[in-house]
């Protein structure tokens, strides 16, 4: 008999540590719920939903744009570690349209004399933040798809090495420094 009643207590031990604070519903924990006491402020690389305001409306009415970013080291470094990231995979980590899917989506080559001596900044900057035919829009969402990954600073930083810092690259491969 003492056995059993030893058995009996062994058994109802789970359903007691059910009671335990441990096993309280996730819902019931201290936390803060939406739209509950003082919004904090967004962090300073978050992006509006509505995206990065851009005071011009397409490509043709940025050709005239002037770069307010001035050419150095830094906005070099920049724009370089940038153009790995979102221009290499299909203009080649040379600008020269030689990656492998280059040929496919008829990416042009960057250190073109077209692309270097007659297109305009504004223009380049343009294509990067509306996109054009192929390539997708990385300053605003559009219809082919696009983003707003870059800030206007950013895209005049990838100008800048574009049409500066390309040419000027002492190996094939850019690596990041």
């Amino acid at each position: 008999m003492r056995r059993l009643n030893i058995l009996a207590a062994l058994l109802a031990i789970p359903s007691v540590a059910l009671a335990w604070p441990w096993s309280q519903d996730m819902m019931n924990q201290p936390s803060i719920k939406p739209q509950e006491g003082v919004m904090t402020p967004f962090p300073k690389r978050s992006v509006p939903v509505m995206g990065i305001p851009t005071k011009v409306a397409n490509r043709e009415e940025a050709r005239d744009l002037v770069n307010p970013i001035a050419v150095t080291a830094a906005s070099l470094k920049k724009g370089r570690n940038l153009f790995i990231i979102y221009c290499s995979a299909c203009h080649g980590l040379t600008g020269k349209a030689d990656s492998p899917i280059s040929s496919k989506i008829g990416a042009i080559d960057l250190t073109d004399d077209y692309v270097q001596k007659s297109l305009s900044e504004g223009w380049v900057w343009g294509t990067i933040t509306f996109g054009s035919y192929v390539m997708p829009a990385y300053g605003i969402p559009n219809e082919l798809g696009g983003s707003n990954d870059l800030s206007p600073e950013e895209r005049w930083h990838v100008v800048n090495y574009l049409k500066n810092g390309l040419l000027n690259e002492k190996t094939t491969a850019v690596a990041i420094n």
